[in-house]
């Protein structure tokens, strides 16, 4: 008796679908509405089941009657992060301070973020969302210091992340993150964490939902343009 058991490989369109296949397929629609390919309706309605879609083949489901569904997807190019800041290249001093000293602060939601930003939670805790920011510049620094506190830190999945630092009886961990993007913009977290924690990481899911804003941006934009006329 033949105790092996051979399995079929999976179907490709059978494969669980990743947080990258669900952008190509988003980049996709957005394209063919601005092409004029899709109505407002009709591109809504194919992004909220792009958001749903488990597997691959329920993806290729809302592109196969566009051209750009039947194109093989290049492989992205990679572009190194950009370097440290030279000296002198990014202010000393920081356009916002975070403090934390027994009590909690956050900086979060639709806020624009500066070149230099400085965090300290002394026996507190503070929470630095960069999802929704405005990024004016494409290297922001955030100096992270934590003494008997905690300081969180999430940035958008479509950036570059990188830190330096170290912990004495505590934790500094940053996720490195890189973008295929060259002009996207860079975090570099500096700091310390005293019997701490300092955290960096990417919120996953934010450049999806920064893909339907700009989306939604550029129909706005359509339709003022029309009604002007």
């Amino acid at each position: 008796m033949d105790l092996q058991k051979h399995t079929a490989p999976t179907p490709a369109t059978e494969l669980r679908a990743s947080d990258a296949d669900r952008d190509r397929v988003a980049d996709i629609l957005r394209e063919a509405l601005a092409e004029g390919r899709l109505t407002a309706d009709e591109h809504a309605e194919r992004v909220d089941g792009v958001l749903h879609a488990k597997t691959v083949g329920e993806l290729e489901v809302f592109i196969r009657d566009l051209p750009a569904g039947h194109q093989r997807p290049a492989a992205p190019a990679y572009t190194p992060v950009p370097p440290r800041p030279t000296p002198g290249a990014i202010p000393v001093e920081a356009d916002a301070n975070v403090v934390a000293v027994f009590s909690s602060a956050m900086r979060r939601g639709r806020w624009r973020a500066g070149r230099r930003l400085h965090a300290y939670a002394v026996f507190g805790s503070v929470e630095i969302d960069l999802s929704e920011a405005i990024f004016e510049y494409q290297q922001v620094v955030i100096k992270a210091v934590s003494v008997f506190g905690d300081v969180q830190i999430r940035v958008p999945e479509n950036i570059s992340l990188r830190g330096t630092g170290g912990g004495v009886l505590g934790n500094f961990e940053v996720s490195p993150l890189d973008s295929v993007d060259s002009d996207a913009p860079v975090v570099y977290v500096d700091g310390w964490a005293v019997l701490g924690n300092v955290e960096a990481r990417p919120k996953r899911g934010r450049r999806v939902a920064d893909i339907l804003e700009r989306v939604q941006d550029k129909v706005d934009r359509k339709l003022r343009k029309h009604l002007g006329h």
